[in-house]
């Protein structure tokens, strides 16, 4: 799994056989600032962009490839023995509005450099049945985080944040909420020239901006009804801009970057989700210690907790989710669920390359 963050490759060895996945080995990879300011760039026209994206989707189908070396490595295991690779891909565009979505990654080539079976572009299926295509992690939510009794919310901050809502005795929905972090880690580059703001501390030091918060949480996504889905075509450095007046103070601008992600989040779940008791993070964003606090104090009545706790690990659980869903697409089942993306029915997703 490569995601909106952009910071690099998380790659797992599952066991699927269990009930419960298995998490066998991990391994992260991070880009390179040449690769990741390419995939920023391929988000926006530009020129030669058809040659550079093949080109970056052939650099990135070689570090996926070097991501799955490190996994067999440590647990001595052949490539043979390997049913398949599910890859997300990178992506550089999400227009379902328009009927497409784009993550690269050059599955043909993977599967040539690591010898396996690659099962990619799951989310195109779903959008050519009217869906959004996004979010597809909640179906793997409900098969292994759903509780009988307890009316459970899954929450993915990564560069964009979404919920899955996983209530007792009703169907599970989930869409995505707005930024998670690529807003406060861009603003972070820019002007502490560091990925990101560890804990939070930086935010912290700034003062909540009224105002701006306001014209941020105005932006018409906040209101559209799920289903629902974003990515950096609407949030980006371009939008923030567009949201400042010049005269506010670094700091401050991130501490209403934070706060809008735990207003869009705490929102999100309040309008949607009547009635939570439990919230699980999961993410990069479940490490940011001010903002997990800020959304205690705006969701008094949940516990809030990583997924960790209940055995799936945080930092990984895209990553599990992809191979979860490939091993639905080699078996011939649906993985989508209509009620999330608001596709017109279930249907099997991704392709396959064999090895």
């Amino acid at each position: 799994m490569s995601g909106t963050s952009l910071d690099g490759i998380d790659a797992v060895l599952i066991d699927l056989a269990p009930s419960h996945p298995e998490l066998i080995a991990r391994h992260y990879l991070p880009f390179d600032e040449e690769l990741k300011n390419e995939l920023l760039a391929l988000h926006h026209p530009g020129h030669n962009e058809l040659h550079r994206t093949q080109l970056a989707a052939n650099r990135l189908a070689q570090l996926y490839s070097q991501s799955v070396t490190p996994l067999l490595e440590q647990e001595n295991i052949d490539a043979s023995r390997i049913k398949a690779i599910g890859c997300h891909g990178q992506t550089i565009r999400h227009c379902p509005e328009h009927g497409y979505t784009l993550q690269i990654g050059n599955s043909a080539l993977l599967a040539e450099l690591s010898g396996i079976s690659v099962v990619s572009d799951f989310r195109s299926r779903d959008i050519a049945a009217g869906g959004q295509g996004a979010p597809l992690v909640p179906a793997f939510h409900d098969k292994v985080l759903r509780d009988p009794s307890r009316h459970r919310v899954v929450v993915n901050i990564g560069g964009i944040s979404n919920l899955t809502d996983l209530p007792p005795n009703a169907p599970t929905s989930g869409f995505d909420c707005g930024p998670g972090g690529l807003l406060m880690d861009a603003w972070c580059m820019r002007h502490l020239g560091q990925s990101y703001d560890t804990d939070g501390v930086w935010a912290a030091s700034g003062k909540v901006l009224p105002a701006l918060l306001e014209r941020m949480l105005d932006e018409p996504f906040f209101a559209l009804p799920p289903p629902k889905s974003s990515g950096r075509d609407l949030f980006n450095m371009a939008w923030l801009e567009g949201q400042l007046q010049g005269d506010e103070t670094t700091a401050d601008v991130q501490a209403t970057l934070l706060e809008l992600t735990c207003q869009s989040i705490a929102r999100a779940t309040r309008k949607h989700c009547s009635g939570a008791q439990e919230i699980y993070l999961c993410g990069g964003g479940a490490h940011n210690s001010a903002l997990r606090n800020r959304l205690a104090a705006l969701l008094p009545r949940c516990t809030i907790d990583t997924t960790d706790s209940l055995g799936v690990s945080g930092d990984f659980l895209e990553a599990i989710a992809f191979a979860w869903l490939a091993q639905q697409t080699l078996q011939g089942q649906p993985a989508n669920l209509p009620a999330v993306t608001g596709a017109r029915h279930p249907c099997v997703l991704g392709a396959i390359y064999p090895a």
